[in-house]
């Protein structure tokens, strides 16, 4: 059961796949989520995947081609399913399994890896599609309650430290780096779990958005547990 009770009317919840990705994002509102109960083995599918390195793609045909047992052949078929109705609607979905991702410590006081809140942002109209079906789940933070990096008074010090360029053109170094895009949570913070098999669809930072940005990050991972994930 999702706990959206911190959510300040900023997630909607849908229950079909249509309804996700013809809503529109509007007000405060710029997180949908179409809920979900899914059913089948998707461990085994974890388990049997040849993996590659710390993140591995899982392509079509490997996943078609999997032994599996009854439980993991309705998980696979979830996952079939959902990639052919994301492509099907435009977005280019990849199925991952993730161990871990790799940390960014090459600015210590604002890292700028995936494991810190963020919001993505692309050049054209766009939405963030993603699922967890096994593993830890993504997070969600409410905007009200994030701090974006580059305001805060230390990290901003810091910034104009490394900022060599000419005078005027600083808010572009921190553009071009990516350092506007991070945000730290506010103490009385109330992250919000994606949960399990739930498919989300996230705003994203473009010149025709009309809501702001979803700030979101990917969890710590438990120990010798990798995720499995849906995102595009």
């Amino acid at each position: 059961m999702l706990d959206l009770s911190y959510a300040e009317n900023q997630i909607h919840c849908v229950t079909n796949f249509m309804d996700l990705v013809s809503t529109p994002f509007k007000g405060v509102m710029n997180a949908m989520c179409w809920t979900r109960e899914l059913k089948g083995d998707f461990a085994e599918i974890v388990q049997k995947v040849g993996l590659s390195g710390n993140i591995t793609a899982v392509e079509e045909e490997e996943l078609r081609e999997l032994q599996l047992t009854e439980q993991g052949h309705f998980a696979r078929e979830i996952l079939l399913k959902d990639l052919k109705a994301l492509k099907a609607h435009g977005a280019s979905p990849v199925l991952n399994v993730i161990s871990y991702y790799d940390r960014d410590d090459t600015f210590p006081f604002l890292p700028t890896d995936v494991y810190s809140y963020h919001v993505d942002r692309a050049p054209v109209p766009t939405d963030t599609f993603l699922c967890t079906y096994y593993g830890e789940p993504s997070e969600i933070l409410p905007n009200s309650q994030g701090t974006q990096k580059i305001l805060i008074p230390e990290i901003r010090i810091e910034l104009e430290k490394l900022y060599d360029a000419a005078e005027g053109e600083f808010e572009s170094f921190l553009t071009e780096n990516f350092f506007d895009l991070h945000y730290q949570a506010k103490p009385e913070a109330h992250p919000i779990s994606c949960g399990i098999g739930h498919l989300w669809k996230l705003a994203v930072d473009h010149p025709q958005s009309e809501v702001l940005p979803c700030l979101h990050r990917a969890p710590k991972e438990k120990s010798g547990e990798s995720r499995l994930l849906l995102i595009c």
